[in-house]
């Protein structure tokens, strides 16, 4: 992971003076998510996202430290040990910010948000997320790895901290004003772009993303990162379609290089068991399309790697995106692989989670135990995926009819009328800045949720025959043709559903 981090252009590098260390106590031990609850005992007084944390800055007039990592995440891990463990740095958050942790599968919504910033102000992707907002909420500083302590470079913690909050103090029109435009960047970034899909545009995205997986083979090492995983995808999906021997070679050695990894999706901001399952994916189709034992035997590895999701029932906190995405990969890939066991396990796993977070005519939760302000994209999407898998499988027509309830959802809580849909079906109230609903289509941690509603809205017309599916899939599409324009392998999934679309017409 990259550290060199963008240089503040407001920032007097001079020491602050330490404030009142203020009210602020450690309340992670209240928190739902083994991530957010296991930091209860660092010497830092963590605020949960909410309002109360937001109201507390502007009552002390602060700004926010917003820390956004992930229980799996190699460098949150550490940024936690170095830093965050030392009780002098505690000392001098708290004295000078109010500090609120976020838990990046909790809260997908808010990470996406804050990583557009941080890529805005640092050209930075990855976690963890560390930033520094106003008491709105709005970003003005931030990166993602720091150190604790860098007096060579002055970019560790111990030196950044009294610099930021000196700027604030100091410099505070100019500090709001920068926050403002970081802010609009986001939201602009994230509105769709319509255009007319045509095959062209389509064809010169999947030939970038070749030459992208190319250059990165040959690079020390390719990332085990979700979109590098996906773009293998679209690779087997040029030789299916067209039997290019070119694409299988690179789809073959990226797979062979990501798969050997010691830590699959370790260090990037991938979950491990998110790009397993992708490759899970993958293997399955190139065993299919190739017949190659070696695909075969990679396959049944992760399938067995992916197995004690499956005999944990009680798992909790349970995220319904991350599992409803594996749960698919497992039920295609059982009766692929010949593991009729292991789909009908995943079947069994699906039903307990429609049973704990779905109701009809009102879409599926982000988890019981989740803190989400209301309905997530994503969660609709991964779920209605993971049912057509096992309505393809299983034949049982429930799941073809939760897919098509859920398409309902879509519709009812998240379409823009200007196209494509919103990540979430209202906008969060904790903080003022937060007031402005976006839209993904770009693959991150999961496919981008707006190419998957489109995938899932055209495989309903294939199941069922309706045309209106296919003309909301392809509004979706159409919806952000100018948003993945140069955007490589996050527009992977976007380009794999595009094209199938071409070919159906």
């Amino acid at each position: 992971m990259s550290r060199h981090l963008a240089a503040l252009p407001v920032v007097a590098l001079a020491v602050a003076c330490l404030a009142e260390r203020g009210p602020l106590v450690n309340r992670m031990a209240q928190q739902n998510t083994t991530y957010l609850s296991r930091a209860a005992r660092q010497p830092v007084g963590w605020q949960p996202w909410g309002r109360e944390a937001f109201a507390l800055a502007a009552r002390l007039d602060r700004p926010v430290l917003l820390y956004v990592g992930a229980a799996d995440c190699r460098w949150c891990d550490r940024m936690d040990r170095e830093s965050y463990s030392d009780a002098g740095l505690g000392r001098l958050i708290d004295s000078l910010f109010v500090p609120i942790r976020v838990d990046r599968d909790e809260r997908p919504d808010l990470a996406r948000r804050y990583q557009a910033a941080v890529q805005s102000l640092a050209g930075l992707r990855g976690y963890p997320l560390t930033l520094f907002l106003t008491p709105d909420g709005a970003a003005f500083f931030g990166g993602t790895y720091f150190p604790k302590d860098d007096p060579v470079t002055g970019r560790g913690l111990r030196q950044i901290l009294p610099e930021v909050a000196r700027s604030y103090r100091d410099r505070r029109e100019t500090v709001v004003q920068h926050a403002a435009l970081v802010r609009q960047l986001g939201v602009t970034r994230n509105v769709a772009s319509h255009g007319v899909l045509q095959p062209e545009l389509v064809q010169h995205e999947v030939a970038a993303v070749r030459r992208q997986v190319e250059a990165a083979l040959g690079a020390p090492a390719l990332p085990a990162s979700f979109p590098h995983a996906q773009a293998v995808s679209l690779l087997l999906q040029g030789y299916g379609r067209d039997a290019d021997s070119v694409a299988l070679r690179l789809a073959r050695a990226a797979l062979r290089l990501i798969d050997s990894l010691d830590a699959v999706g370790a260090g990037t901001e991938s979950s491990p068991d998110l790009v397993r399952a992708l490759l899970l994916r993958n293997f399955t189709v190139a065993w299919a399309l190739t017949g190659d034992p070696q695909f075969y035997g990679a396959g049944r590895g992760l399938v067995a790697a992916l197995a004690g999701r499956l005999a944990d029932a009680d798992r909790h906190p349970l995220f319904v995106d991350q599992e409803a995405y594996v749960l698919g990969a497992l039920i295609d890939a059982g009766p692929a692989l010949g593991d009729s066991g292991v789909g009908l396990a995943a079947l069994a796993a699906l039903e307990r989670l429609l049973d704990a977070t779905y109701v009809q005519g009102e879409g599926v939760r982000h988890g019981s135990g989740a803190s989400v302000q209301g309905l997530l994209l994503q969660d609709q999407v991964q779920v209605a995926a993971a049912c057509l898998a096992a309505y393809e499988v299983f034949d049982d027509p429930l799941y073809l009819y939760v897919a098509h309830d859920l398409t309902n959802v879509l519709d009812k809580y998240f379409a823009d009328p200007q196209g494509g849909y919103f990540d979430a079906a209202r906008v969060d109230p904790a903080a003022p800045a937060m007031t402005d609903r976006t839209k993904q289509v770009l693959d991150d941690v999961l496919p981008g949720a707006n190419a998957w509603a489109a995938g899932v809205l055209l495989r309903l017309a294939d199941f069922t025959g309706d045309p209106r599916y296919r003309a909301r899939g392809e509004a979706t599409l159409a919806a952000f043709v100018g948003a993945v324009r140069g955007q490589g392998v996050r527009a992977t999934s976007y380009l794999a559903v595009a094209r199938d679309a071409l070919a159906r017409r």
